[in-house]
C-alpha cells in the first residue's frame, strides 16, 4: 500500500488497518462526494459525522475518515458549532468550506 494521504485512505502500520485501507481506497472518491453532497444539501447549518451518516444510511465508523481527508484536502471546515452526537458528546458541525465562519477553520 502507497499512502498518499489525504487522496487515498491512511492506515497504521498493522496488518488489519493497512488491509481495511487497500480495500476501502478504490471507493474513496465516491464516499467523499456522498458526504460532499449531504453538506452542500444542508448548506451553512452543516451536519455533524452522525448526521452524514444517518443521511447516508452509513455506520457512523464509515464517515470520520472521509470527513478527516475532506478536511485536509481544505473541501469541508469546521464551522465553530457542536450538536451533540448519538453518544451525547459534543460533536464538530461541518461544513462546506465556502460557508467557512469568517476568519477560516474555527
Amino acid at each position: 500500500m502507497a499512502s498518499n494521504y489525504p487522496n487515498s485512505p491512511g492506515a497504521y502500520p498493522v496488518d488489519t488497518s493497512i488491509a481495511a485501507a487497500d480495500a476501502v481506497a478504490p471507493s474513496v472518491s465516491y464516499l467523499q462526494k456522498l458526504i460532499l453532497a449531504v453538506l452542500r444539501s444542508v448548506g451553512a447549518y452543516g451536519a455533524t459525522g452522525d448526521e452524514i451518516a444517518e443521511r447516508l444510511g452509513w455506520e457512523r465508523f464509515r464517515v470520520r475518515p472521509r470527513t478527516s481527508e475532506l478536511r485536509v484536502l481544505r473541501k469541508i471546515v469546521d464551522s465553530g458549532a457542536r450538536r451533540k452526537s448519538q453518544s451525547g458528546i459534543a460533536s464538530i458541525v461541518w461544513v462546506l468550506a465556502e460557508h467557512a465562519p469568517k476568519g477560516g477553520d474555527a
